[in-house]
């Protein structure tokens, strides 16, 4: 009886699977911080895929972890068509065609040797404009290579405007964008970090958005709507429903919700400590994301969740 009146469901279709692949390893390397999730080699990846497929998940995406020696203050390997990226974006399509929305991080922090979402200047500060000149490359480069969606991720003011006409410029009007709109400086994005071999030294606070703010949410909503984006993301999830309640509220595109590495660890970590029920947590966390608002969950429980859930 409970099940038939349910007034909020999550569906396989609602979730995609965030993956990492990681360059030059013969074997998935597991993330300490995150059990159960692995850096991929590009073989694993295309088997991730395939799987994904197979539960009903909708999407994934991708982040590449290219060799430290790759890195550097420009995040070069993040344009470079033969990226790991770029590579595993080719490979994805490949082996899963158009069963699967391949989705791209569109974001240089991956790559730059310092760690940071965009260029800087003399001074260490990211240089915003210089920043969009490099994000216009990697959408080129990631359209390229086959993606359907791409999710710039780097909070830069303008970002969404110069992606569209880059895409459109290079006859790729058919990617989407997944704009990260509310993208906040989060004390729980550190497994993450582990995951992506992250070089970051200091913080984000200059381009990501205050814990504090609510209306600042609502600005760049607005202006990401206004360039051009197709959907829309609040990211963490969990420590920001009353914004993703708010965002779905207010507009008419799909609304995404990123359940990020920490969410995902304290769970783990409570469950292995026999604190919690792992199973029916992890349910419930996507319930309550998708009653706030949201039309798609990314979530590293995407693949076991779809499977519980058919």
């Amino acid at each position: 009886m409970r099940r038939m009146v349910a007034e909020t469901r999550v569906h396989p279709a609602d979730l995609i699977l965030p993956a990492f692949v990681r360059e030059g390893i013969d074997q998935p390397v597991p993330i300490e911080a995150m059990p159960g999730v692995v850096q991929h080699t590009r073989e694993t990846l295309k088997k991730a895929a395939v799987e994904a497929v197979e539960a009903g998940v909708s999407g994934i995406m991708l982040f590449g972890v290219p060799e430290d020696a790759k890195k550097d203050a420009a995040g070069t390997v993040g344009t470079d068509p033969d990226g790991i990226l770029q590579v595993a974006i080719r490979d994805v399509r490949a082996e899963v065609g158009d069963d699967l929305v391949i989705m791209s991080d569109l974001c240089l922090d991956e790559y730059t040797d310092h760690g940071h979402c965009g260029v800087l200047d003399a001074d260490g500060r990211v240089d915003n404009d210089a920043t969009l000149e490099r994000y216009a490359e990697m959408a080129q480069v990631q359209a390229d290579a086959g993606v359907h969606v791409v999710g710039p991720s780097g909070m830069m003011d303008g970002q969404v405007g110069v992606i569209r006409d880059a895409l459109d410029q290079t006859g790729h009007e058919d990617v989407s964008i997944l704009a990260y709109t509310a993208k906040y400086s989060s004390a729980f994005y550190g497994p993450f970090r582990e995951a992506v071999g992250s070089s970051l030294k200091g913080d984000r606070k200059t381009y990501q958005q205050d814990p504090a703010n609510v209306r600042e949410s609502m600005r760049e909503l607005a202006l990401d709507l206004e360039e051009g984006a197709d959907m829309v993301m609040v990211k963490p999830a969990g420590p920001y429903l009353d914004i993703l309640a708010k965002v779905a509220e207010s507009v008419d595109v799909p609304v995404s919700a990123y359940q990020i590495s920490g969410e995902y660890a304290m769970v783990e970590a409570a469950a292995e400590k026999g604190w919690i029920e792992r199973d029916k947590a992890i349910l419930e966390t996507l319930t309550g994301i998708k009653r706030a608002g949201a039309s798609t969950i990314l979530t590293y429980w995407a693949v076991e969740a779809a499977r519980a859930l058919r």
